[in-house]
């Protein structure tokens, strides 16, 4: 393959095949799911025109339309499938050195629905290339000079809207559409369309022009005198200036639109800065003067990262990051490195940045080819500093240094750029915030090992791993993460996940050279199982919230019987017979009143005033009113019975029970007593509150906090810390609507905490709980390292 340039365009172009198949791939992403992810909202819609009496539309026609999508929900991964044949096809046409045309199409009637479909199709296409002309036509010249490369004639753009037209005209072709319905079609299809048409086309755009199949425009920056250090001929000696690249993309211009100029000045003309081989590197952007112009090492205000320019210098992904947040990123991890330099008494062989006197910056393609050396040896010692021995961005260095002997390279005599010095810090800061923040058992350490020099020449090559979400390493990283992180292994579907995660990162590390398609790949594989784990999470936090609700409702019917009961035993003194019934059957008689009826206020009057009968026998027999308390006991011997079966006794049991009750009442002169109200039964959850809730902290909450940690719904996620330090991310599950509690799961969907707003917030006073969490595992980890390096950058300034 060839080598991209710092810029992330190649000098010479790409495999027309491969670019083409990287669009196709980015076509089926974007559209994945059509056209059955429409479906609901074509439903909503006629429920909508049934309900609003439309008198456009009988209702004989709304039902034919609504039978006519119940069929098609039946078909629907057919029709998945067929449309994504058909944007296939269309790549697969262009490819052909004659493409179909008219002629190729089979003569045949069709019917006059179809017409209808295929003229509504004809106007979609209409609509949307004029809506996106501008892009069209710069993709069509690009894709005529790809043709070109193919061999082929110069066809219908395969990601055009009269193919996609057409697809979906072809994916309907066997089924019965009635006018209503297929209107609805093509309208919710549109829209659909209209929301990712404008990405996809860009995104189209820079991979043909980083494949090399057209030029990137860039706005022109006013010419300036050269530098003295770029005064020389082409010789290969520091500072002198290359050959014009073929691509004719100059210095200036990149500079403008924000990508790696040094400080000092713009570059005049087309010519960029030789690297110290000798060999052409465009878009350098050394210091004018500094001593840095030969290997182009300057932080540039425009700086976009680690492309820089020097020989061979391998570019990035899709789309170019914000060089914002790239210089931004950088400084702060300047300064935290200026930190440790201070406190490390003096520094290692290799591992000084570029420029210091004696020493030879390693180019980036040596440096590559170190990584890829070493990358197949045992991970060790990456696994012990990922344990806390020693500093991961240290043992990358080592292990780099290592691999340069083995080449003849002297670690005494190189030294690595400011740049690739980023990549490895950015990579040992990421993997170790990684085991701060997530769950990881000793198996998913080892895991990671083997990946940290893959991902170091990620880093080193493609500055997008830092600030692109879509990344295809970044999204590996966080699946992988996803199948691994609180994964014990305690179910065959875990040990499942976790021996695919480990299959996989070892298919990696034996797989990966240059290319980021053995990570997409992988990505693919690991997530369809994924998929499975998600629905399984899912379920399991709907069993959570079952539960938790279930024994809130418990909770609260056991409160409430205990207060009545309370009452009932503190005055007037009852005999130990009716005490002993109260306590027990009557109680729970009342609780499952409670639990089954708590909305019927009449069942709940009666069984309460079963027991305000029972003391007023209790009392008629105290008094020696044995006639009216033989009559009151057989009023109330229905009564008795069913609060008896209620607690599981049958006719005869329960029949016992009422003799000795009865028996009980016998007496008049019974020594009568006021009792205690029951004692507080244990929570199930007092251990689970013991570890994250401080009953004797002395963070008070703020009701700023009560008010916004309230205000959150359900869904919501939460950083929390443990009273041992430990954090996890929580996710507010469900909301009781008894207590106003909130249920804390974690990314396994398993129970974490239940605590009111008031207890959470708390906890956010004494530091322990942060409102929002980073969605993926990567950004949460970033936002770690961007803290860390934030705080470096405090300490430094102060």
């Amino acid at each position: 393959m060839s080598i991209p340039s710092a810029r992330g365009f190649h000098s010479t172009p790409v495999d027309p095949t491969r670019v083409l198949e990287e669009i196709k791939r980015l076509v089926l992403e974007r559209l994945a799911g059509l056209p059955g992810e429409f479906y609901p909202a074509i439903d909503t819609a006629l429920a909508a025109i049934t309900a609003g009496g439309d008198a456009n539309h009988s209702p004989q026609v709304v039902y034919q339309a609504q039978a006519a999508l119940w069929v098609l929900r039946q078909h629907h991964a057919a029709h998945v499938m067929r449309f994504r044949q058909g944007i296939a096809r269309g790549f697969d046409d262009f490819r052909l050195l004659h493409a179909r045309d008219s002629v190729d199409v089979p003569l045949g009637l069709i019917d006059e629905g179809q017409i209808d479909f295929h003229l509504a199709g004809q106007a979609l296409a209409a609509s949307l290339d004029h809506r996106h002309s501008a892009s069209l036509d710069m993709m069509g010249a690009r894709l005529d000079i790809l043709a070109g490369a193919l061999g082929a004639e110069p066809s219908m753009n395969p990601l055009g809207p009269t193919r996609l037209a057409m697809a979906f005209v072809d994916t309907f072709e066997d089924e019965q559409i009635p006018e209503l319905l297929r209107t609805l079609l093509f309208e919710h299809y549109a829209k659909a369309l209209g929301s990712v048409l404008g990405e996809l086309y860009d995104a189209a755009n820079a991979v043909l022009a980083r494949g090399g199949y057209g030029l990137p425009e860039a706005p022109e920056a006013p010419a300036a005198a050269p530098s003295a250090a770029a005064v020389g001929a082409s010789s290969g000696t520091p500072g002198a200036l290359g050959p014009v690249p073929a691509t004719g993309y100059s210095n200036a211009a990149q500079g403008a639109a924000g990508w790696g100029l040094g400080q000092g000045q713009h570059v005049a003309g087309p010519a960029g800065f030789a690297g110290g081989s000798g060999q052409p590197a465009y878009g350098g952007h050394g210091h004018a003067g500094s001593g840095h112009a030969a290997s182009g090492t300057g932080t540039g205000a425009g700086g976009a990262g680690w492309g820089d320019g020097r020989a061979g210098a391998p570019g990035g992904g899709a789309e170019a990051p914000t060089p914002a947040e790239l210089d931004e990123l950088r400084t702060m991890l300047h300064a935290w490195r200026e930190g440790r330099r201070d406190e490390a008494p003096a520094p290692r062989a290799g591992t000084s940045t570029g420029g210091t006197p004696g020493r030879r910056e390693l180019r980036l393609d040596e440096l590559v080819n170190v990584a890829s050396l070493m990358q197949a040896e045992p991970a060790d010692v990456f696994a012990r500093a990922l344990a806390g021995t020693g500093t991961l961005a240290g043992a990358i260095r080592d292990q780099l240094n290592t691999g340069s002997r083995r080449l003849g390279l002297d670690p005494e005599q190189i030294s690595f750029s400011a740049e690739d010095e980023d990549a490895i810090d950015l990579v040992g800061l990421l993997f170790d915030a990684l085991f701060r923040s997530q769950q990881l058992q000793d198996r998913a350490r080892r895991m990671y090992a083997r990946l940290v020099l893959p991902y170091v020449k990620v880093a080193l090559t493609d500055q997008q791993l830092f600030v692109s979400p879509t990344h295809p390493a970044r999204r590996l990283f966080d699946a992988i993460t996803e199948a691994v992180a609180g994964n014990a292994g305690n179910t065959p579907q875990e040990r499942e996940l976790l021996d695919r995660a480990t299959s996989i990162s070892q298919r990696v590390v034996a797989e990966y050279t240059e290319d980021l398609v053995i990570f997409e790949t992988a990505h693919r594989e690991l997530d369809a199982l994924l998929q499975q784990q998600r629905r399984r999470i899912e379920l399991q936090e709907e069993r959570a919230a079952k539960a938790t609700n279930g024994r809130e409702r418990l909770n609260h019917a056991r409160e409430q019987a205990d207060t009545v009961l309370a009452r009932r035993l503190s005055a007037p003194p009852l005999s130990p017979a009716i005490a002993e019934f109260l306590r027990g059957s009557w109680r729970h008689h009342l609780v499952q009143t409670w639990l089954r009826d708590g909305d019927d206020r009449e069942r709940l009057v009666d069984a309460v005033s079963l027991g305000d009968a029972l003391v007023a026998a209790d009392r008629l027999a105290a008094e020696g009113r044995g006639s009216e308390l033989a009559d009151h006991l057989l009023a109330l011997e229905p009564r008795i019975a069913e609060c008896l079966a209620s607690s599981g006794l049958d006719q005869s049991a329960a029949e016992h029970a009422l003799a000795l009750l009865v028996k009980g009442l016998v007496y008049p002169h019974t020594p009568r007593d006021l009792y205690p109200p029951p004692p507080r039964q244990a929570q199930d959850d007092d251990d689970e509150r013991s570890l994250w809730l401080d009953p004797r902290g002395s963070a008070r909450a703020r009701p700023a906090q009560v008010e916004e940690l309230r205000a959150l719904e359900a869904g919501s996620w939460l950083q929390i810390s443990d009273l041992k330090g430990e954090s996890l991310a929580a996710k507010i599950a469900w909301v009781s609507p008894l207590s106003d509690r909130r249920l804390l799961v974690n990314r396994r969907g398993l129970r974490v905490l239940v605590a009111t707003v008031e207890e959470l917030a708390v906890m956010a006073a004494a530091g322990r709980l942060e409102v929002g969490c980073e969605p993926t595992a990567f950004e949460q980890a970033m936002q770690h390292v961007r803290e860390q390096l934030d705080r470096a950058a405090g300490s430094v300034a102060r």
